[in-house]
């Protein structure tokens, strides 16, 4: 069964008159016709509705409705004239002064659209006054009456037909126009619906992937919050009996003994940790990891990073600095949580920097802009409506490799490694840098990368000094 919305498209149909025609340019062709011929037009749509009327009253008109039974006759022999509607060519209607109307019908593409009354005008061989107009009423006079029909135009049947060919010839030109104006905005619609269609089917498959998809990432993440928690409990009695082993309570043990347990316990420690990432990952991705705001100062937290990594950094003969301006305020922030940020950082830039390189932490005062709902946000304009707010930035730098430039967005992303091989040269499990973004969110921070490959990387970490307040 064909779409009803289409089937005018695909049949270069259309329903009414009123859909093709500018009624302002069947106004002015009428009124040019009069001009010409002094014949009266109306326009009728194959509804009856009058789309052009064009006429002057004449004489015998005027003096005919003077009279009330004339006015009466006059009135119907009108009305039956308006509602003829002509089959085959035109079809002349009389009137009872003698005069006559020409119904013409509105022929387009094989559809009868509607009707063109042309008239009333007398005929050529019109000479005495028809005995119809003098009987209408009791109080006709034959020469006011023959005097009133003089002043109707006289028309010959012929350049009558003539007349009515040109002006169907002149609406065929109007129809033509209408319809193809028709066609194009009926293609035009067409197309947008079709458009439309298509754009509704491929937002349903994009929902239903994306709930899918949804799905599966709870599931994962489900999956790795238990598997997590199971694999804790045994791990932390391994290291607790590699301690106990080492510390000798189960007897001495030889230097070759003493190796094995250490790298029982170190690699049990490192599993451990990888462990408590994905649990602090799973709680960031679930909203669940709670951050605790007190007065922290962005000077020692620098100390504490450079503390921890300063054996690892000599180990690699690197120059390790901190650097901190005098400026640089007190923050709102988790002082635990904000460690962990640098931490991450401060790991990654020394594990990918080579022997004999640089590592600078620094941090400077600045400004930022907070918004609370990145996603609502209007954008570069709505950032100028809001007032900058006091912050701390973090720098990390280091003369490392540096990372690619189609890399860089996707370093986030929990797991990712930018050597993925199975023969890398650096480990890590790819969660630091996508714990460290989501602290930063946390803080209501914010965070980017700049690299150069061969030259190094610097991580930018921006923490506000006062969070905004909850709604």
């Amino acid at each position: 069964m064909s779409d009803p919305n289409t089937a005018d498209l695909h049949h270069g149909e259309i329903a009414n008159l009123e859909d093709l025609i500018d009624r302002e340019s069947l106004r002015e062709v009428c009124r040019s016709f009069f001009d010409l011929f002094g014949l009266s037009i109306r326009v009728f749509s194959a509804r009856g509705a009058l789309l052009a009327n064009v006429h002057e009253e004449r004489s015998v008109c005027r003096y005919v409705n003077s009279l009330p039974d004339g006015k009466r006759a006059c009135a119907s022999t009108v009305g039956e004239a308006q509602v003829v509607v002509p089959t085959e060519g035109t079809v002349v209607h009389p009137c009872f002064t003698g005069a006559v109307y020409h119904v013409v019908p509105i022929v387009y593409d094989d559809r009868q659209l509607g009707r063109i009354v042309l008239g009333p005008f007398v005929p050529s061989e019109l000479e005495d006054v028809p005995e119809p107009l003098l009987k209408v009423d009791p109080a006709v006079e034959h020469e006011r009456a023959a005097a009133a029909l003089r002043d109707m135009p006289r028309v010959r049947e012929e350049t009558a037909e003539r007349i009515a060919d040109h002006l169907r010839g002149v609406l065929d030109l109007i129809l033509f126009s209408g319809h193809r104006a028709h066609l194009t905005s009926a293609m035009h619609l067409a197309t947008v619906r079709e458009n439309y269609r298509e754009l509704a089917e491929k937002n349903a498959r994009l929902q239903e992937a994306y709930d899918k998809l949804k799905e599966l990432d709870r599931l994962k993440s489900n999956f790795l919050a238990t598997v997590s928690h199971e694999l804790r409990t045994p791990l932390t009695s391994i290291i607790g009996y590699s301690e106990m082993l080492q510390a000798g309570i189960a007897g001495d043990m030889s230097e070759e003994q003493n190796s094995f347990v250490e790298t029982i316990r170190t690699k049990g420690e490192l599993l451990l940790s990888l462990i408590t990432s994905l649990l602090d990952l799973n709680k960031l991705e679930r909203g669940q990891l709670s951050v605790e705001h007190e007065q922290v100062d962005p000077r020692a937290v620098l100390a504490e990073v450079k503390e921890t990594y300063l054996p690892e950094a000599e180990k690699k003969k690197l120059v390790f600095e901190v650097e901190c301006d005098d400026q640089v305020p007190f923050i709102q922030a988790d002082p635990v949580r904000l460690r962990q940020i640098l931490i991450n950082l401060a790991g990654n830039a020394i594990k990918f920097t080579p022997d004999g390189g640089t590592v600078k932490l620094v941090a400077i005062s600045t400004e930022m802009t907070l918004n609370e709902d990145d996603e609502d946000d209007d954008g570069f304009g709505a950032a100028l409506m809001m007032a900058p707010e006091p912050a701390v930035e973090f720098q990390v730098h280091d003369t490392g490799m540096g990372i690619a430039e189609a890399e860089i967005t996707k370093i986030f992303d929990a797991f990712y490694q930018v050597d993925g091989s199975s023969t890398r040269e650096f480990g890590g499990a790819g969660l630091g840098l996508a714990i460290a973004r989501n602290l930063v969110d946390a803080h209501h921070g914010a965070m980017r990368v700049e690299s150069e490959l061969e030259k190094g990387t610097t991580f930018f970490v921006t923490i506000p000094e006062t969070p905004p307040e909850p709604e």
